[in-house]
């Protein structure tokens, strides 16, 4: 049985605008590589060219901690977040990192997003990558009416990024 994300009340699937899944089995991945890429913000540029402009507030970086405050800019938005689980590595339990983002504007250009990562090791020595995101707002309503889907492609792209990122180390 694998495990699943942790869905705060107000960003459950199937009840928010926008919501996408990617989900990643591979053979042979260290988890620590992949949490270290994950949890440096500040190398997301590095293997995924959706990510810019990471800034953190408050000397909280340069590692994601719960709590920390920090923007990026992503689908050309620049998106205020906060770390709201962070759950390091350990033996027999899933790796965990989310953060609520927020864009602001009027009505139009609002957002409020959940973005959840779970890392978990399972049998015969393969490690499962899990991210997915609930959207609000007018932006994502307009994603997700979008064919192909831009979040989940550029998800998918985060994968894959994240996974070569951490095959290198």
């Amino acid at each position: 049985m694998t495990n699943d994300i942790i869905w705060p009340e107000a960003y459950l699937p199937g009840n928010t605008d926008n919501y996408v899944s990617n989900e990643m089995i591979v053979p042979n991945l260290n988890l620590q590589s992949v949490w270290h890429q994950l949890n440096h913000p500040l190398l997301w540029p590095d293997y995924y060219s959706n990510a810019s402009d990471i800034v953190f507030y408050n000397n909280s970086g340069p590692e994601l901690k719960l709590g920390s405050r920090f923007r990026f800019t992503t689908f050309g938005f620049l998106v205020e977040a906060e770390v709201v689980e962070h759950v390091a590595p350990s033996a027999g339990s899933p790796a965990r990192i989310a953060w609520h983002g927020w864009v602001e504007g009027d009505a139009t250009q609002r957002l409020d997003v959940h973005h959840a990562w779970l890392f978990e090791e399972l049998s015969g020595n393969r490690l499962r990558l899990l991210t997915e995101e609930t959207q609000n707002g007018q932006p994502a309503i307009e994603l997700a009416d979008t064919r192909p889907n831009p979040m989940l492609n550029a998800h998918q792209a985060w994968l894959d990024g994240l996974i070569g990122s951490a095959q290198s180390i």
